[in-house]
């Protein structure tokens, strides 16, 4: 298995759209090739040579080390291979992933996974507002796939989520599942203001007691067996989902958001 690794010389002044750099890209190219590959930063196009320090042989393995929060779009519309990254990313991280693995060990910036389609993102640091959500103009955010963060989410995680599972191992903002069509959150942490504002259909399984609006109905304590699958799946498709799985099965279920008829629920541990 080849592996590449590109080295950050120094921070960039302004932000660099980093998409052209993934594994399935790159693969079959020779260092003097991928030196030559241009970045769009500002209204300036910079090469890889002049950002990066290049060793190793493309791939299905890429590295990327001493990350900045100036770049931006790394992973985008990946199809494929692995993608490590040390250090921190800037916004929309694993935008459109297709297939593959991204993990960052830093922290990621706003609209990380935002129109992902499959494969696994995971975050061993924070994340930014709009993890999982959809850009401006667009109705539905991530659709499908695995989001690992190990620490906290900003606002609006999964705002608009059409399908996948986004797992959040510390706190997450306000409107926490707004406007969710579907798919599954988790968050271990607490949640900010109006968790399940407009939420349509999906679940929102958290592991603390919180507010919720007033729009949500109480459907009593019960044994879902959905939570043992969930667990299960968990367990199955990635070892650092693992610790996410929900502990038992039994949960306090609300319904909701009942303002918009909606019928998605917000699962609370018992």
């Amino acid at each position: 298995m080849s592996r590449m690794v590109l080295t950050l010389k120094s921070p960039p002044a302004i932000v660099v759209d980093c998409s052209p750099l993934t594994p399935d890209r790159l693969a079959g190219k020779s260092a003097t090739a991928i030196a030559a590959i241009e970045l769009q930063s500002g209204n300036r196009r910079l090469t890889v040579g002049e950002l990066f320090d290049i060793d190793g042989e493309s791939g299905d393995t890429l590295v990327i080390r001493n990350a900045c929060s100036k770049l931006d779009r790394i992973g985008a519309n990946m199809n494929g291979g692995s993608l490590e990254v040390e250090g921190d990313v800037g916004a929309f991280l694993g935008a459109g992933l297709l297939s593959g693995r991204i993990r960052v060990s830093g922290k990621a910036g706003a609209f990380a996974a935002t129109g992902m389609v499959a494969g696994t993102l995971h975050v061993c640091g924070n994340v930014g507002d709009f993890l999982g959500a959809a850009i401006a103009g667009d109705k539905q955010g991530m659709l499908g796939g695995l989001v690992i963060v190990d620490g906290d989410a900003g606002d609006r995680v999964g705002d608009h989520l059409r399908r996948g599972i986004i797992l959040v191992g510390g706190n997450a903002g306000d409107y926490c599942a707004s406007r969710m069509l579907a798919g599954t959150i988790a968050v271990r942490g607490r949640v900010g203001a109006l968790p399940g504002y407009a939420m349509k259909r999906g679940t929102l399984l958290l592991s603390c007691t919180t507010d919720l609006p007033a729009t949500f109905n109480d459907c009593g304590t019960h044994e879902l067996l959905f939570l043992r699958l969930l667990a299960r799946h968990l367990a199955g498709i990635d070892t650092a989902a693992a610790p996410f799985a929900p502990h038992g099965e039994r949960v306090r279920r609300f319904v909701g958001d009942r303002a918009n008829g909606g019928l998605g629920e917000i699962l609370i541990t018992a």
